[in-house]
């Protein structure tokens, strides 16, 4: 094994980790202590999702691993460097980007992934719409794709990181949601559900309102970006904002390693489900996003249960004149 490599498994907490600011502590790009890795099942969809921001050699290494599981697993990490064209470095980096904290922890996962597909389970696949499909394969081909969508969202998802920022929105003073365009509309559906409970939260799709508000952020409140790319400069711009002036920041991103990432102190990772010319990224990143703010509201109503019951109780009783025939 190459000094490179050996370094990488000593090294575990990874640079970020050593780094020791907020954003290195809340971003969860790498596998520190106590952070248990991805289950077998959570693979591919891990490898979906990370897969458009590796290198290209990691790329290799990650699609080797989701097709053949069960070869890769037979493999030690110099096998699999050769057969990926790749080198025994890249091979461990893409292990420790997919969760993992070394190739052997990989190995075990590759182990358990190979003995669910034998047990007969269907094999993931993903269906392009063609411009002259008839309408019942288009619903049948969309509803496949958002069943997958939601499933590899699940299945990716950083439930500590999610509890992390269920407890501090629970406790917020005031709640700002960032996001522009598709992910503007889920940063309004999830302010609106947090109004109903009674909290104080606002959705800014305007980036020069989003900085002003920003500022006027402090300890005890908490700012929340929607990006699907992790790198939308007037989402961005405002976070680092609510970051520098000490509020608690999540990011909601397909990209855990995006630019996003270093001013959140809490990512919450969305799938990235492949595009076609017929169904655009906006569409397949708003119903992950929207599972993860589903998500991240229902535990705020728990935790906020004595308040969010009444106030629930409340708005649907104001409401419920206008749903009278």
């Amino acid at each position: 094994m190459t000094q490179e490599v050996k370094e990488i498994f000593a090294n575990r907490a990874g640079p970020a980790a050593q780094a020791g600011s907020r954003a290195s502590a809340g971003a969860g790009a790498h596998v520190g202590p106590g952070i248990a890795p991805p289950a077998p099942a959570a693979l591919a969809a891990k490898v979906r999702t990370l897969a458009p921001s590796m290198t290209r050699s990691m790329q290799r290494v990650a699609e080797a691993v989701a097709n053949d599981p069960a070869g890769c697993a037979a493999l030690t990490v110099t096998g699999l460097g050769e057969l990926t064209g790749t080198s025994e470095a890249t091979v461990v980096r893409t292990a420790r980007l997919l969760g993992y904290p070394g190739y052997r922890d990989l190995r075990l996962a590759l182990a358990g992934l190979a003995a669910q597909q034998q047990s007969g389970r269907a094999p993931a696949i993903t269906t392009d719409i063609a411009v002259d499909d008839p309408i019942a394969d288009v619903v049948a081909k969309l509803a496949y794709d958002e069943q997958q969508t939601l499933a590899d969202t699940a299945a990716g998802l950083d439930t500590v990181q999610l509890g992390a920022a269920v407890t501090a929105a629970a406790a917020a003073r005031r709640i700002d949601v960032y996001g522009i365009g598709a992910s503007g509309l889920v940063a309004q559906d999830l302010t609106q559900k947090l109004l109903r409970i009674g909290l104080i939260a606002h959705a800014h799709s305007d980036p020069h309102l989003a900085v002003t508000n920003a500022v006027q952020l402090r300890a005890g409140d908490v700012a929340i970006a929607i990006t699907h790319s992790g790198s939308t400069g007037d989402v961005i711009e405002p976070l680092r904002v609510a970051f520098e002036r000490g509020a608690t920041t999540v990011a909601i991103t397909g990209r855990p390693n995006g630019a996003v990432a270093q001013y959140a102190d809490h990512v919450l990772t969305t799938s990235t489900a492949r595009e076609s010319e017929l169904r655009p990224a906006a569409m397949s990143s708003r119903t992950s996003q929207l599972l993860v703010v589903d998500c991240l509201f229902v535990g705020v109503a728990q935790r906020t249960y004595e308040m969010a019951a009444p106030a629930l109780a409340a708005s649907y009783e104001a409401l419920a004149h206008r749903h009278r025939r």
